[in-house]
């Protein structure tokens, strides 16, 4: 289960780097479907270059569309 504490962790990450803020937002804009398919891109590349497991889990939390709203709330949609 995805709480409010990991919701806001990514959350003050994203304030300390626009960057990451940015791919957020435009991640978390996607439509449900087209999310998970650029989620498993995005996956699949961290996996072959050994991410930590706290990094995969992140990208697995963004598949939730309740996630992806609460970030989009807080962080604005892309533009």
């Amino acid at each position: 289960m995805i709480t409010d504490d990991y919701v806001r962790t990514i959350l003050e990450v994203a304030a300390r780097d626009a960057s990451i803020a940015r791919l957020l937002r435009e991640i978390c804009a996607l439509e449900g479907g087209v999310r998970s398919g650029a989620l498993d891109v995005v996956g699949a590349h961290l996996r072959a270059t050994s991410a930590a497991a706290d990094v995969l889990d992140c990208v697995q939390a963004l598949r939730h569309d309740d996630v992806a709203r609460a970030i989009i709330d807080h962080l604005g949609p892309p533009g």
